[in-house]
């Protein structure tokens, strides 16, 4: 029995004697001297949308999160477990990150789940509890008599950027941070069917197409 799945070890195997051999000096250099990206990127679990990908980035580029739907919980300083937030603080604190971008993509699954208010997925309904974040947002949109089932959703996913940056200005250090000019907070929507992505204007909220010509 294989130790991985043979679709992984022939990726490995690719990479081994293709990418890490053209860019073995970059890796020893990051193992050595540690790594100290300029960005983080929030992004979603989808494997349709992967920031590494996205943006072309090499290794120690890009620190990045990924969980359903992109999400950004408020800052809650209690005793529970946060690996959103925990991220967040290594990011902001220990990596001195430059830029945090909040990147949703379209046919999110986390996002139609709370469009459809759908039934708990196991016990603990960890994906229920997790996407109650955009609850009221979720029903605003819902409820929309004049948009289609896939208008609503795209409209959902870029909403949901927003909560996750207004969140993200929950933290103290980030907010402090953005008021001093060392952190920019970005949107950004990715379409997986055209490739196409929309970034979020800072001072309209509204979702344009960036020049990249």
């Amino acid at each position: 029995m294989s130790l991985l799945p043979d679709h992984l070890l022939a990726g490995y195997r690719n990479f081994i004697t293709g990418r890490y051999v053209s860019e073995s000096d970059r890796y020893r250099s990051l193992a050595r001297e540690g790594q100290a990206p300029e960005t983080m990127i929030i992004a979603c679990c989808d494997s349709r949308a992967a920031p590494e990908t996205i943006f072309d980035a090499g290794p120690g580029e890009l620190f990045v999160l990924r969980n359903i739907a992109n999400l950004v919980p408020p800052y809650e300083p209690d005793n529970e477990f946060h690996s959103t937030s925990a991220a967040l603080e290594f990011a902001a604190l220990a990596l001195k990150v430059k830029n945090i971008v909040v990147m949703g993509h379209g046919r999110c699954g986390g996002i139609k789940a709370a469009l459809d208010h759908a039934e708990p997925l196991s016990p603990g309904d960890f994906i229920g509890k997790w996407m109650s974040l955009i609850g009221p947002a979720a029903e605003t949109v819902a409820a929309s008599k004049m948009m289609t089932d896939s208008e609503r959703r795209t409209a959902l996913e870029r909403i949901s950027i927003r909560y996750s940056i207004a969140n993200l200005r929950t933290f103290p250090r980030i907010k402090a941070l953005e008021e001093t000019g060392e952190l920019v907070l970005h949107g950004a929507w990715f379409d997986v069917s055209t490739g196409e992505l929309w970034a979020m204007n800072k001072e309209t909220g509204d979702f344009e197409k960036p020049d990249v010509a």
